[in-house]
């Protein structure tokens, strides 16, 4: 049991420093721009030269609250997360529930946790990076993520 807990610590610090250097633009170590399981396609406008750009309405006020993502189940326990929002600006994320029911389970969320919160804080959206190690709660995070952004209609 021992040498379980010193070989996963291992490979955790072994992919944190991995991760830490495959992109040395992004402040947090990882690629901001990242797909998740929740991406749709986007359009972008094809480049014409004459187009201009059209008046906007008046915008909508910019979320402000504080929502609730769905439960995401995963094969290792749920996720769900709580999303502040000031302004349209996302200022606060709080998982309220990571997989913890087995050891290993609880160790990666105690790993994984705070550095996808940090990744979607800086995206400022679900888009964010999965951790390495820790793949089926990380996409369980930006979905649940994803949905409380959409009741912010941000998403």
């Amino acid at each position: 049991m021992r040498r379980a807990v010193v070989v996963t610590g291992i490979t955790v610090v072994g992919a944190a420093w991995l991760l830490a250097y495959k992109t040395a633009a992004h402040p947090s170590g990882l690629a901001a721009n990242a797909s998740s399981p929740t991406d749709q396609p986007s359009v972008q406008p094809s480049p014409d030269s004459s187009a201009t750009a059209a008046p906007t309405p008046s915008a909508a006020p910019a979320a402000t609250g504080t929502f609730t993502g769905h439960d995401v189940q995963n094969r290792f326990g749920d996720v769900r997360v709580q999303v502040q929002i000031v302004n349209g600006r996302i200022t606060e994320i709080k998982a309220l529930q990571l997989p913890s029911d087995r050891a290993e389970s609880a160790y990666i969320s105690q790993v994984a946790g705070p550095l996808l919160r940090t990744e979607a804080l800086q995206a400022q959206s679900a888009k964010i990076d999965v951790i390495s190690g820790a793949t089926y709660t990380s996409y369980s995070y930006a979905q649940s993520m994803e949905s409380a952004l959409q009741q912010a209609h941000m998403g």
